[in-house]
């Protein structure tokens, strides 16, 4: 007899076995014959047949014969009887000897309990076969098997099942418990294969309403296309929103948002309480631009030329702007370090940010920040409130048009402090390069990048702004003009834009330099060239008046001035000529420029008090005290004098106020000038902190002040030694007309003015 190892087989007596040819051949060495008998034994695991023992199979096993060997490699046998398997060995030749006996079984299942139960098993197959596109086939070999083994046996293949699982059902002795195992086996998974196909239906079902969805999708955007095109004055609301966010290019963030928010827009309807809400953030953020611009070579001849033919003079101005310009055409970026123009009103600082856009080629938008106190002015408003809107450097951005502006932050240092919040806190995200790439307006509650936009800020002072605000930012000084360089500026800028502006045409008006010059000197008081710019409209309109009464031109001369002008000559601070002691000219920084301030002082009989007046401020008053101090020091016999008067310390234009530490020099000289008798010539100023051991320390605004003691008629000054460097920021103009001596203490300065602390005779008042 064969002996033939089987593997996760389903084994019963009385079924059709079927097994492979090649098996057989394997196992015997030969070709199986009809009618051969053969014994089926079950292996725990596929083993090499030189590897089988007697724990490699099951212990029990099958008798069986050979029905029929098929053409196709395939051959059919009939079990029988179970066996008990006794021993296992292997011959020298590699065959399995087995010593096995028949197994009884407890025949207690009627044929017909049998046959229902067969039956029924046969129903619930059909009734599955019928719902199979190949159940025909199928059916017809269901009716050749006539029991619940047979059944099970044809089923095997197709049933994951466990060894253990199969074993059990041929171990079984009792047919009738038999029986169960195998109803069980063939409902349980004929019960999965149902499920397994009712979730491939419904998940096919899915898959095809998906695909008709999108199709369907394809299909309505495509004639509603076809319709745009067609009628694009009837394109709803709606639609154009739908279009203008798919066609944005927005980041994630912004589509999902904007999408939900169009989705609550076509729920809400015409007439809903939040459409009008809803349909204004969906204009703005599609108003935006989200794309990226690329960075574009720049041309740096031609960003010099630009600001050569916008501005005159400005050179050190000029010079940072083109440095900036070449790393940022080097980097190949399109922002780089926040500029902050600081100088008086009229000095170019707002107009210069409209030069650098034109330079680069970039839109230009400004922003102003003066009297700004709510923080909702930069971040925006949330749109739960009602009248919300975005914040002004979101506000800008969408009227750009332009996701990379050069824009012009106007006036930083008149942001206030309000219970709405620190306003110049919110400007710091703005402004920092670490942060502004995410940028987050609490009215678009969504991120927008910020880095591309080249910022440049200007103010007044420096002094108002916060530190931490201020150290993100490159400070860039914007001093007075001269009277040559404004001379220049109204010639070249100024009068050919103002006549433009009137309409008058080449030839209509000339107005002389000498007139220009006048203008200048006494019809202005500034640093910057704003006054001079309304003086050169003035005479702008005055020329019109001329065209339309019939006069084909207007000339401008320095006596005519006062009546086109209509208005007197200013008064400007300018030296006195007659000098007494105890009057010393000092100069000041201001911030529309710089300006003489005259130190007058006058011991009237008291008892020593010190009386100061003019508006001045703590600092300034404190260098008043020090100055006493100091001239007590180095005058020990004008104590006498102190004690027995009261000293009269005023500065002239005492309606405007005050401070700062560098009139401790003038104050000094002045009480020292009033101590000896000796007068300081008018034609004398200067500038300078002092310190109590009698040292000068460098002070700010050197330029300005400078500038303001060349117009005033001042031939000579004393600056401190430490701002001898700064010299070199002030106009040749300025300098060649000024006789400059730099000074280290107070006594360097008495002793040049005449005003000397030895062998002097002290006069009593």
């Amino acid at each position: 007899m064969t002996i033939l190892p089987t593997y996760n087989m389903l084994l019963v007596p009385d079924a059709d076995l079927y097994m492979r040819v090649k098996t057989y051949r394997e196992v015997t060495g030969r070709v199986p014959t009809a009618d051969e008998r053969v014994t089926l034994i079950v292996s725990r695991e596929s083993t090499d047949r030189a590897e089988f023992t007697s724990e490699s199979f099951y212990p029990i096993g099958l008798y069986g014969t050979i029905k029929e060997v098929a053409a196709d490699g395939h051959m059919v046998i009939r079990t029988s009887n179970r066996v008990d398997i006794e021993s296992v060995g292997v011959t020298p030749d590699g065959r399995l000897d087995l010593i096995v006996s028949r197994r009884e079984e407890i025949d207690d299942l009627g044929a017909e309990e049998a046959a229902r139960r067969t039956e029924a098993a046969k129903e619930e197959l059909r009734g599955f076969l019928s719902h199979q596109p190949w159940g025909g086939t199928a059916r017809a070999y269901l009716e050749t098997q006539n029991s619940l083994g047979e059944l099970a046996a044809a089923l095997s293949p197709w049933i994951e099942s466990s060894n253990e699982e199969r074993y059990a059902i041929l171990a079984e002795d009792s047919c009738a418990r038999r029986a169960e195992l195998l109803e069980k086996f063939i409902y349980e998974n004929l019960e999965m294969a149902k499920l397994s196909q009712e979730a491939s239906s419904e998940r096919q079902e899915d898959y095809q309403k998906i695909y008709r969805e999108n199709a369907i999708k394809k299909q309505l955007e495509y004639l509603q296309k076809e319709l745009d095109e067609m009628h694009p004055e009837n394109v709803s609301d709606l639609r154009r929103l739908e279009i203008k966010i798919a066609e944005s290019g927005m980041n994630e963030t912004a589509r999902k948002e904007a999408e939900k928010v169009l989705s609550r827009l076509r729920q809400e309807g015409d007439h809903g309480a939040e459409t009008g809400m809803l349909y204004n953030y969906l204009d703005f953020l599609t108003s935006l631009s989200w794309k990226k611009e690329e960075a574009r070579p720049i041309d740096l001849a031609h960003a010099e030329a630009v600001l050569e033919e916008d501005h005159f003079g400005l050179k050190k101005v000029k010079d940072r702007i083109i440095q900036q310009i070449a790393v940022m055409n080097l980097k190949n970026q399109q922002s780089g370090s926040i500029l902050l123009f600081v100088g008086a009103p009229g000095t170019g600082k707002t107009s210069i940010g409209q030069s650098i856009a034109r330079a680069l080629g970039r839109e230009y938008v400004r922003v102003s920040l003066g009297g700004v106190r709510d923080e909702a002015e930069i971040r925006g408003h949330r749109r739960t409130y009602i009248g919300a809107m975005p914040g002004r450097i979101m506000d800008a951005i969408a009227k750009s048009g332009v996701s990379n502006p050069v824009m012009v932050l106007d006036e930083v240092d008149k942001l206030s402090v309000s219970y709405n919040g620190d306003p110049a806190s919110a400007l710091l995200e703005v402004l920092d390069p670490e942060q502004n790439s995410t940028f987050t307006d609490h009215y678009m509650n969504v991120p927008y990048d910020l880095s591309d936009v080249l910022f440049i800020c200007t103010a007044n002072s420096a002094d108002t702004i916060p530190e931490p605000l201020l150290n993100r930012m490159e400070v860039i000084q914007f001093q007075g003009y001269t009277p040559l360089e404004k001379l220049e500026i109204a010639r070249k800028h100024l009068l050919p834009k103002a006549m433009q502006a009137v309409g008058l045409g080449d030839g209509a008006l000339t107005v002389t330099d000498e007139a220009l010059s006048a203008v200048i000197s006494d019809y202005t008081r500034e640093a910057g060239v704003r006054g001079l710019k309304k003086r050169m409209d003035t005479l702008c309109r005055t020329a019109a008046v001329q065209i339309v009464r019939g006069n084909d031109h207007l000339e401008v001369t320095p006596d005519k001035l006062r009546e086109y002008l209509d208005m007197n000559p200013l008064r400007h601070r300018s030296v006195r000529e007659n000098t007494v002691p105890g009057i010393v000219t000092g100069l000041a920084w201001t911030p529309v420029g710089g300006e003489i301030l005259y130190i007058e002082t006058m011991f009237t009989p008291g008892t020593g008090k010190v009386i100061v007046t003019g508006q001045l401020g703590d600092v300034m008053k404190e260098s008043a005290q020090l100055a006493i101090s100091l001239v007590k020091h180095m005058f020990p016999g004008s104590a006498a004098m102190f004690e027995k008067n009261d000293l009269h310390i005023h500065v002239p234009d005492g309606s405007t106020p005050k401070d700062g530490p560098s009139a401790g020099v003038t104050l000094t000289t002045a009480i020292a000038s009033l101590v000896t008798g000796r007068a300081v010539p008018s034609t004398v100023a200067m500038t300078g902190e002092v310190s109590l051991r009698g040292g000068v320390n460098p002070i700010g605004g050197l330029p300005e002040k400078l500038m303001a003691a060349q117009r005033a008629g001042v031939e000579r000054v004393f600056i401190p030694e430490d701002n001898a460097d700064d010299l070199r920021d002030v106009p040749e103009e300025v300098r060649s007309a000024l006789t400059i001596e730099p000074v280290k203490t107070v006594g360097d300065i008495l002793s040049r003015c005449g005003v000397e602390p030895d062998d002097v005779v002290l006069k009593a008042v």
